[in-house]
């Protein structure tokens, strides 16, 4: 019967403990997520993959390319 009651106790404990926490949760607003800018897409001279501008390689003449090897391989 002791066993009983401290379970009793520790389940009405648990549960107040769970109310308060959603009331928190309820009451703080979340921020909304910041949503980054959109990238300037390119296409390598090569092989006509897309890929970010910031992540182009410039080679002759302003041309664009994916990797150092496709810039190597259009090279005459």
């Amino acid at each position: 019967m002791k066993y009983l009651l401290v379970f009793a106790v520790v389940l009405i404990g648990i549960y107040l403990w769970r109310q308060g926490r959603r009331e928190e949760m309820q009451a703080k607003p979340r921020p909304p997520k910041a949503i980054p800018a959109p990238q300037d897409m390119v296409r390598c001279a090569h092989c006509g993959m897309h890929l970010p501008a910031a992540d182009a390689i410039t080679g002759a003449r302003g041309a664009l390319y994916c990797s150092d090897a496709h810039k190597k391989a259009a090279q005459p």
